[in-house]
């Protein structure tokens, strides 16, 4: 398999080893202008050799599939100050938000609260390691997240939506001193309460992409530490693509991963 991030290994950022800030960068098979490369969804791909992976011999190739997602969702742990037993909020239970929270998990969170506005997002939330599952717009999340938390405010929150409301909610959900990573982007601007975050001395992080945390991710994949059958909704010849497209923009209930088989 391959990360999907395409960079020089020459410039500044490369050698300073943030790979997925290359001035150079490329990302097959997204559509965003200043990053476009066709050509992901062929029979055959050319791609350079620095960004493969050998699988695991146990690993298959549909889910090899998601280790880019597994990626994404790492380098956003990576780049949140996680401490044991940490309270954690992730606002978002798509799959990015979902693998951030098995994640989360796995690096010692004591207490993790997902937020979403779908049930059966939540209800696979609680699969991967959610305790309290809260609907946003139903419940008052804030005040949920301070009540179990002794009044504080959880210690880090993952925003993994990108809209003012989802930004605003995971801000006044922290404690004085707590960090908020930021993953999602769906507005290209939002909504900051600055005069809270500089008050309270909140931390603020952005994350984008992934950088060398591929192998450890094929690693937790093959040994089942992070498990994403859970994720994969459909399997599919490539000729059938453009339905399931249409299936996916539609928010067809239920769908989350769609695997094209070419």
């Amino acid at each position: 398999t391959f990360d999907i991030s395409i960079y020089c290994g020459k410039c500044h950022f490369c050698r300073r080893g943030l790979l997925n800030l290359c001035d150079n960068r490329r990302i097959l098979g997204v559509s965003t202008p200043e990053y476009r490369m066709h050509g992901a969804f062929a029979e055959y791909v050319a791609i350079p050799q620095q960004v493969l992976y050998r699988l695991p011999e146990v690993l298959s190739f549909e889910r090899a599939a998601m280790m880019e997602a597994v990626s994404v969702a790492a380098h956003a742990i990576e780049r949140t100050p996680v401490s044991v037993n940490d309270t954690a909020l992730v606002v978002g239970a798509g799959v990015i938000g979902l693998l951030i929270i098995r994640l989360l998990r796995i690096a010692g969170c004591g207490q993790v609260f997902a937020v979403d506005l779908e049930p059966e997002r939540l209800e696979k939330a609680r699969e991967l390691g959610a305790d309290v599952c809260l609907t946003s717009g139903v419940d008052d999340v804030a005040a949920e997240v301070k009540r179990r938390t002794a009044n504080r405010g959880a210690d880090i929150a993952i925003e993994a939506v990108g809209l003012t409301p989802t930004v605003q909610m995971a801000v006044a959900s922290l404690r004085k001193g707590g960090s908020l990573t930021l993953v999602g982007n769906l507005a290209p601007t939002v909504e900051l309460p600055l005069q809270d975050v500089v008050i309270r001395q909140l931390t603020l992080v952005g994350s984008t992409n992934s950088t060398v945390e591929a192998e450890a991710c094929l690693e937790m994949m093959a040994s089942g530490l992070v498990d994403v059958d859970t994720l994969i909704s459909a399997v599919a010849p490539l000729a059938d693509g453009a339905s399931w497209f249409e299936r996916l923009h539609k928010r067809e209930p239920g769908l989350m991963k769609v695997i094209l088989v070419p």
